[in-house]
């Protein structure tokens, strides 16, 4: 898909969006109390550098693990990876203390910001929030309901969407009903394990017995591949159930699946929703499966665009704009899904909020389809002023 293609952006989105008169600010917001709290703080980064200055100004609010909305330091080279590390909102903070508090009355989209002995200084107003918190407490519809209270628009989908699309278990339920395919699966809910362990690991056993080796042991409501373990034999069951629980007290079995892993990323444009060229992830060389650690500390690159047949990438692109309609998503969606050794794709999930990083995999497949970063970015933040809060 090249760029001549591509419906332009009209400037007349902008159109009256800031209500001082000024450029249109946006309050891209990150970190997170989530276990992927570091992974936001590098997309927040890219997105910072990212945004066109002339259009837009910009104010930088990191959350930190314990949950305080920070006001930080409006610097991109401080939140990268360094060392195999992730960055931390606590070492951006412009104050160990202060604290940020957006409005949440409709007739006021003025930030306040507090420090303890000081009087409250306003930061202005916000016209558009970049929400990019990966996880619960952000990605699941938490903080899209918060900005739906205050009447703030904001990039990406909703709160259903994004509860669903960080729900596993959910999300499944929804495809199935939509007719999508999906892999076999079962829920171990936290009063089944607390109560009746011995009836889990049976459950369990019987999948096994349907479905074989391996299981892929997953907190239903977390990303990134953070504390997810595939496991051989029932040896290792037990520690992989608490590794997932660690992350959520919901955890989702799933049976390995035989096939090619292919990605595809969905944009949401003034005529609807529309695929990218997809993607694919190759095996991963000393990683038996494309986890944390081959996703963002080893760079594992995929194939964009996949080496598919000109029918399969027309079919996973199909499939790809279904899902985002099946959940009624809005602005941007990845969907994974696995090619099987007969040809049938099978969908294992959508990511309301995928790897945002100039190098992550969504980002990549746009720039092969004539989408470029900054175009991306733009375009998602004017779509945002686009689009009315609440029920819509």
């Amino acid at each position: 898909m090249s760029s001549e293609n591509l419906p332009q952006s009209p400037a007349s989105a902008l159109s009256g969006a800031s209500s001082s008169g000024q450029k249109p600010r946006v309050a891209v917001v990150f970190g997170g109390r989530s276990s992927e709290h570091g992974v936001s703080v590098v997309t927040a980064g890219a997105v910072l550098r990212a945004i066109d200055r002339s259009k837009y100004d910009v104010l930088p609010i990191g959350i930190t693990r314990e949950g305080r909305w920070a006001l930080t330091s409006d610097d991109p080279e401080r939140m990268a990876i360094a060392d195999r590390k992730v960055p931390d909102v606590a070492d951006l903070a412009e104050s160990p203390e202060g604290g940020v508090v957006l409005p949440v009355d409709p007739a006021s989209r003025e930030v306040v910001y507090n420090e303890p002995g000081s009087v409250p200084k306003v930061l202005g107003d916000v016209d558009v929030v970049f929400p990019v918190l990966h996880g619960p407490y952000g990605e699941d519809g938490t903080i899209q309901g918060l900005l739906d209270l205050s009447g703030t628009p904001y990039v990406g989908c909703g709160v259903l969407s994004s509860a669903v699309g960080q729900d596993k278990e959910y999300m499944k339920r929804i495809f199935t009903s939509f007719g999508l395919k999906v892999g076999p699966y079962l829920v171990i809910r936290p009063r089944e394990w607390e109560n009746d362990q011995e009836g889990a690991r049976r459950r369990i056993a019987d999948f096994v017995g349907e479905q074989g080796w391996p299981l892929f042991i997953k907190p239903a409501r977390a990303g990134s591949s953070i504390g997810i373990t595939k496991i051989d034999s029932f040896d290792g069951l037990d520690e992989a159930i608490e590794t997932a629980r660690a992350h959520d007290p919901k955890v989702i079995v799933e049976a390995g699946l035989v096939g090619r892993e292919i990605e595809c990323g969905v944009l949401e444009f003034e005529d609807g929703p529309r695929a990218s060229v997809p993607a694919e992830i190759p095996p991963v060389q000393s990683h038996d499966f494309y986890d944390f650690e081959a996703k963002y500390i080893d760079s594992a690159a995929g194939i964009v665009p996949a080496p598919l047949t000109d029918e399969e990438t027309a079919e996973v692109q199909r499939l790809a704009v279904a899902a985002f309609d099946a959940v009624s998503c809005e602005g941007i969606v990845r969907a994974d899904f696995f090619l099987t050794e007969d040809g049938e794709f099978v969908i294992n999930e959508i990511n309301t909020l995928p790897g945002f990083t100039p190098i992550s995999m969504y980002p990549r497949m746009w720039q092969e389809s004539g989408v470029s970063y900054p175009e991306l970015v733009d375009r998602l933040l004017e779509a945002a002023l686009r689009r009315s809060t609440g029920l819509r």
